[in-house]
């Protein structure tokens, strides 16, 4: 090739992440225990993104109970940010037993910020988070999202926001209160099977 003056043309590999300062990191103190007796005694929370057909994406936060197995408190918006996550957190305040509850997240950059820190802090929550890239530490919230995938939102068209959160709220409500199985249909996936899902 060099011989003959050709090169060959590399694509650089583009990161799939946006990069963020961490603020404020805690240990994983729930190490895959996903084991509880009593409600509100260890949560889950993480945000998911669906897209529409025209393209745009909205997302969903949610905080899922061990101890109920009920999805305790939820909120869609067009914007995967702070607020989001914010107005999911106030939704069970009042209920949370305090330096008591135990809530686990990932490490994005909502639950690594400021904001959600003192939301710990002011309601005297014990914050524990995954490893890096490791998505199993929050295994039954991740199989939370691909059981609603694959029987809500995979089975239907979604245009508006305004149709997607109506699916949504009618969705958790039978997971919550009807949907009868094993766990309440929350066995927890294998690392491989999330991350087919998120891949």
């Amino acid at each position: 090739m060099k011989i003959m003056g050709i090169k060959a043309v590399i694509r650089r590999k583009r990161k799939n992440y946006v990069s963020h300062k961490v603020e404020h990191l805690a240990e994983n103190i729930l190490d895959r225990d996903f084991w509880a007796e009593n409600p509100m005694e260890k949560l889950l929370t993480d945000v998911t993104e669906f897209k529409l057909t025209n393209g745009t994406k909205r997302y969903l936060s949610a905080i899922l109970d061990l101890g109920s197995k009920k999805i305790v408190a939820y909120q869609t918006s067009n914007r995967n940010d702070n607020p989001l996550v914010l107005d999911t957190m106030k939704q069970i305040t009042d209920d949370v037993k305090l330096g008591t509850t135990l809530i686990h997240s990932d490490r994005g950059s909502q639950y690594t910020s400021h904001a959600f820190n003192k939301v710990v802090e002011d309601n005297d929550l014990i914050h524990s988070m995954s490893r890096v890239s490791k998505c199993i530490d929050n295994g039954p919230m991740e199989g939370f999202w691909g059981t609603l995938k694959v029987e809500m939102f995979n089975l239907d068209t979604f245009d508006t926001p305004e149709y997607l959160d109506q699916k949504i709220k009618e969705y958790i409500e039978f997971f919550n209160n009807e949907r009868v199985t094993l766990e309440m249909g929350l066995a927890i996936p294998t690392e491989e099977e999330i991350l087919e899902k998120i891949a």
